[in-house]
């Protein structure tokens, strides 16, 4: 074995100022190298993150049916605060991000499965919320006019369009939920088209059907007036 030998032959041998000064220029320009790279690295990581719900009843804008022990709450992510969650600038191209929450306090499951949702505006325009390959249509083609009959399969890749973070997006922050188990709390985003008006939410309620308790019963509408959100206080 060698090596050893060739090591020892330079043990106790001082390295010059000039080598000693090389070295920490190297380690200096790695670790300079590294904390800017760090950061970087960290940012393309980042997924998207779904905040965290809190029960219904704490949003401004909420119905409650005491009886069932049911709550509905509608949050909009309407400014560019709340907005910066996304990577997707939906506001410049007419959605209105609406977070959903439904919680059910009471000792049964509850359906949502067949719920049906929609923002009926202050002139009783009825909106329901975009579907997933129209809302990729029109952030890939602004011009595009959103439909639901469109007969032709949506390409998952659009050049210049929906990037594969993007649709990833958009795949995690939807409302998805089919039912909401006893003390639990379901949540997710609705995406409106609200294009062609100026104050979708003034005066405007969000009603919801459908939900149906453990026995296949229809619970009463829920309406959820968007008002309360307006005139509630921001936080600074």
């Amino acid at each position: 074995m060698q090596v050893p030998e060739f090591r020892s032959q330079f043990q106790g041998i001082p390295l010059s100022s000039h080598t000693r000064r090389a070295g920490k220029g190297t380690i200096i320009v790695f670790v300079s190298i590294l904390t800017l790279a760090l950061p970087v690295a960290l940012l393309a990581g980042k997924g998207f993150v779904k905040p965290a719900a809190k029960s219904a009843i704490n949003y401004p804008a909420h119905d409650f049916h005491r009886d069932e022990k049911v709550a509905i709450a509608a949050d909009p992510y309407d400014n560019p605060e709340k907005a910066k969650i996304f990577s997707i600038n939906y506001s410049e191209h007419g959605f209105l991000p609406i977070f959903f929450i439904v919680t059910n306090d009471g000792d049964q499951p509850v359906s949502i499965a067949n719920m049906q949702i929609k923002l009926i505006t202050e002139h009783n325009s009825k909106l329901t919320p975009i579907d997933t390959d129209d809302l990729y249509r029109r952030l890939s083609n602004p011009q595009a006019k959103t439909s639901t009959n469109n007969p032709l399969p949506f390409p998952r890749k659009v050049k210049g369009g929906v990037t594969q973070k993007e649709m990833d997006e958009i795949e995690s922050s939807q409302f998805a939920a089919k039912a909401v188990e006893p003390h639990t709390t379901q949540s997710g985003f609705l995406f409106f088209d609200v294009s062609d008006l100026n104050s979708p939410l003034r005066e405007a309620n969000i009603d919801v059907t459908g939900v149906r308790d453990a026995k296949g019963n229809e619970l009463m509408f829920f309406e959820i007036p968007m008002e309360k959100y307006l005139d509630a206080p921001k936080n600074p």
